[in-house]
């Protein structure tokens, strides 16, 4: 998240043999420091369960690749979100980017987490296809995001 500063990060990937639904087992290692985010994330989540309205946004980013600064939180999750989605439904004959949030919708819940109904493009960068998946995330700044549900293009597609 800090464009003037890298990071070196290495990653272990374990996939369970024979299992299509299980996300694989992936171990982290990052060389320096992360800027913690925990602040902003108490911010976004104070501000978002304040909103007297449900949020609704649609084109994140826009189309000239601008994203409002009020949106850039949604953006991140449905970042998040889509890396899920990525990891559940690549092959080795796929490349999927997210293009775009075409539409995101806040929806009110009794629990503590935060959830966010997704319309997601994904960019199919063999087949050149743009592919509309619908994705639900929870999340709590403690426990950061879950995708409790995701739908993607009809069969046949």
């Amino acid at each position: 998240l800090q464009e003037d500063r890298t990071v070196t990060c290495t990653a272990e990937v374990l996939y369970p043999l024979g299992s299509k639904s299980s996300a694989p087992d992936v171990q982290l290692t990052v060389q320096g420091e992360l800027r913690s985010t925990e602040e902003a994330d108490k911010e976004f989540y104070t501000r978002i369960r304040s909103l007297e309205k449900e949020l609704v946004a649609e084109n994140i980013p826009d189309s000239h690749g601008n994203i409002p600064p009020e949106l850039e939180p949604i953006h991140l999750l449905a970042w998040a979100a889509s890396g899920y989605v990525i990891w559940q439904n690549s092959t080795e004959n796929t490349k999927f980017h997210l293009a775009q949030v075409k539409h995101v919708k806040q929806v009110k819940r009794s629990d503590e987490d935060l959830q966010f109904d997704y319309v997601v493009l994904l960019h199919e960068m063999v087949s050149q296809e743009v592919l509309p998946w619908e994705v639900t995330l929870l999340w709590h700044p403690q426990r950061g995001p879950r995708v409790s549900q995701c739908q993607g293009p009809a069969a046949g597609h």
